[in-house]
């Protein structure tokens, strides 16, 4: 299956987050929401805002844990089984889309400020096609266009900010604290709390974020604290330069920005915030079609819709998904008042916050090894019960239209799942897990592609993979060896490391081997245990040039047939499950590369052969020779050796000899050093020593 490219950056999705967020809700919804909480609008942002963040935290757990396309659609299909999946996919996918039709209206309704006479509907088709053929041509060029229109709305925001802040009427902000009750505060919280669910559509492109545990997370607390900031500050400046009452006249102002911008500047004031305005919306339209388009790719890659929407062009995009996307929004803009019905698809969003709660429950409880997220929800499962019951009682308090708008939404999904693809459909979710807990079925697909997540996601920086490499034992055996001999062998190594018995050790080896848990590929087979008793990782390395004798009799017959060269035993604590399969997963990325075993087999010393499994990445060698990089060193102990932070002389082969290198080891002219450590500071190793070298 082809994957989309990882090619979005932490500023191309906070800049997404960002302007799918700051729309409507700083826009339009104030002076609605002034009718009800008066001068305390500001503080109702605020509780609005903590009404969103078991949602948000959720959100970033399951995005890191399975960075794929479609967001909700994938975190409901894989927990909690697919017609879970097409119900949260459906429903997702079309009021993205009304909101992306909603925004473009938006922006002809601004627009309308000076030119009255505007058509607003051939305007909104214009736009939509536009960003329909800037997505087209790549997420990195959709989101590069988004940092600019994002860049632009903020620098207009700050400027309204600021200059209102100098016109305030502290007397408009009376009873801010003392006059405004929760009878009020909460419901208007409620009203405005669908200002914030943009945020969370970063999940939807997850599968294209590099780094996505460091970048999804970071971006969207970055994304939610600009969203408080302005809104925060923002309807504290528009009630206070016009007061509440103001903009609560004739059932609240809709273009509150441009009135108070008005009032501080003129006519100026008013062009300058419809422009940011134009801004707003459009950024929205723009996202909402670059993270809409993902939920027909995601469902048609699992047969839930037609393959062709999973198609993936030379641009590297979904354009079929992109383009059914564009035409549902333009019918929506043409046929439909988009904008009465996307003020009731914000209940919709609000239930998926909360069967988002509910998923990371699920994918916890199931104990699922592999479930491995970089950032993990804190006060669980507190915060995910209230994630879970909170957006229900909202969604009460938007009244009984928006709950049967819901609904329809619901039923539309489990028809079609019932009608189209329930016999298409092979996968349970992660529920399956907490049922085999109970003595009932589990899914173990799921755990299979939950691991080969983790082999593409690759390690974290505290993983201990090149020294556990570094330090590995070698065994060099014979074609033909049986593996019976060669476990024994590899006991008896590491059985002086775990402070355990050689003998056990070889029988459970043996043991997970016979029953199929030792995965072979690609000529490689990867033996592993966890035991309690360790608090660190150990391996042992074998090469058997022209293969193993499989002397056992393995359960299944799907096996590998290509002789089996090369073994890792790998055993690791028993309390790190997670540590322990990224390792093995980074050792499975590393063998599938095509010049793995031709590496592995041409090494003619321990340090080459540690070296074909070592990240190239993360991997220095250097020969300490007159004129070579690095003949600054000859003759300096280790101790004397002034390393940048982050890197480690791990190895050192010195004739036949390799030597694990100490503090008071002298290095010598002809030495073939292996230096590990982080990417930018072994660049800056090499740099340094070239310089040296010129000096």
């Amino acid at each position: 299956m082809k994957r989309l490219k990882k090619e979005l950056g932490l500023f191309d999705i906070y800049s997404m987050a960002t302007g799918a967020t700051l729309s409507s809700g700083f826009f339009l919804l104030p002076g609605l929401a002034a009718a009800g909480a008066g001068p305390g609008l500001p503080l109702a942002y605020l509780l609005a805002g903590l009404f969103i963040v078991p949602g948000l935290v959720s959100m970033a757990e399951l995005a890191t844990a399975m960075p794929r396309a479609g967001g909700v659609y994938y975190f409901l299909d894989r927990s909690m089984g697919p017609l879970m999946g097409t119900i949260g996919g459906f429903g997702t996918w079309v009021t993205l889309t009304l909101k992306s039709a909603f925004a473009l209206i938006g922006v002809g309704a601004y627009l309308r400020l000076f030119l009255p006479e505007l058509n607003i509907a051939p305007i909104s088709v214009a736009f939509a096609v536009v960003f329909g053929i800037v997505n087209v041509f790549g997420a990195k060029k959709s989101t590069a266009f988004q940092g600019v229109m994002v860049i632009g709305l903020l620098a207009l925001l700050a400027w309204f900010t600021g200059l209102g802040l100098m016109h305030v009427d502290l007397a408009n902000l009376e009873g801010m604290f003392s006059g405004t009750s929760a009878a009020s505060l909460v419901p208007t919280a409620g009203l405005v709390v669908v200002s914030y669910v943009g945020i969370t559509q970063i999940a939807s492109v997850a599968e294209e974020v590099h780094n996505p545990e460091r970048n999804i997370p970071l971006a969207m607390f970055l994304a939610f604290a600009t969203a408080i900031l302005v809104y925060s500050v923002g309807t504290g400046v528009m009630v206070g330069v016009l007061s509440a009452d103001t903009l609560a006249q004739n059932g609240g102002d809709l273009a509150p920005v441009a009135t108070v911008a008005n009032v501080l500047v003129g006519r100026w004031g008013m062009i300058f915030m419809t422009a940011a305005a134009v801004l707003a919306f459009s950024s929205v339209a723009n996202a909402g079609i670059l993270s809409a388009s993902r939920y027909p790719l995601a469902m048609s890659r699992d047969n839930v819709l037609p393959h062709f929407l999973s198609r993936i062009q030379s641009f590297g995009t979904p354009v079929y998904a992109i383009y059914a996307t564009v035409a549902t929004i333009i019918t929506l803009v043409l046929v439909f008042d988009a904008t009465k019905i996307a003020k009731l698809a914000g209940a919709f969003q609000l239930m998926m916050f909360s069967l988002s709660c509910l998923a990371v429950i699920v994918m916890r409880e199931s104990r699922i090894e592999s479930y491995d997220p970089g950032y993990r929800s804190p006060f669980y499962p507190w915060l995910q019960i209230l994630g879970i019951l909170l957006p229900f009682w909202l969604i009460v308090q938007m009244g009984v239209l928006p709950s049967l708008f819901t609904a329809g939404l619901i039923m539309f999904g489990a028809v079609w799942y019932s009608y189209y693809a329930r016999d298409r459909v092979q996968r349970e979710g992660a529920i399956y897990h907490v049922f085999e807990r109970l003595g009932r079925q589990r899914d173990v697909g799921l755990d299979r592609e939950l691991r080969q997540i983790m082999k593409e996601k690759g390690l974290r920086e505290a993983d201990p993979f090149e020294q556990v490499v570094t330090k590995a034992e070698i065994i060099d055996t014979p074609g033909g060896t049986g593996l019976r001999r060669v476990i024994r062998e590899a006991s008896v190594h590491l059985a002086a490391a775990c402070d355990s018995s050689a003998k056990e050790l070889g029988e459970a080896f043996l043991e997970g081997t016979v029953v199929g848990m030792t995965p072979v590929a690609h000529g490689v087979a990867l033996p592993h245990l966890r035991l309690s008793i360790l608090d660190s990782a150990h391996m042992v390395l074998v090469r058997c040039a022209g293969g193993i004798d499989m002397d056992v009799d393995i359960e299944g017959d799907d096996r590998e047939t290509e002789p089996v060269q090369a073994l890792f035993f790998l055993v690791s604590p028993l309390e790190n499950p997670s540590q322990h399969l990224r390792i093995l997963a980074q050792i499975a990325g590393r063998v599938d590369h095509d010049d793995f075993m031709d590496a592995w087999l041409a090494a003619s010393n321990q340090q080459e052969l540690k070296e074909a499994v070592l990240r190239d990445d993360r991997l220095l060698t250097l020969t300490l020779e007159p004129g070579n990089a690095g003949a600054s060193l000859i003759g300096l102990s280790l101790k004397e050796v002034h390393m940048p932070e982050g890197t480690l002389i791990a190895l050192v082969r010195r004739g036949p000899e390799v030597i694990v290198p100490r503090g008071h080891t002298v290095l010598n002219q002809g030495d073939r050093l292996t230096i590990i450590g982080e990417p930018a500071s072994l660049r800056t190793l090499d740099e340094r020593l070239t310089d040296d070298l010129s000096t």
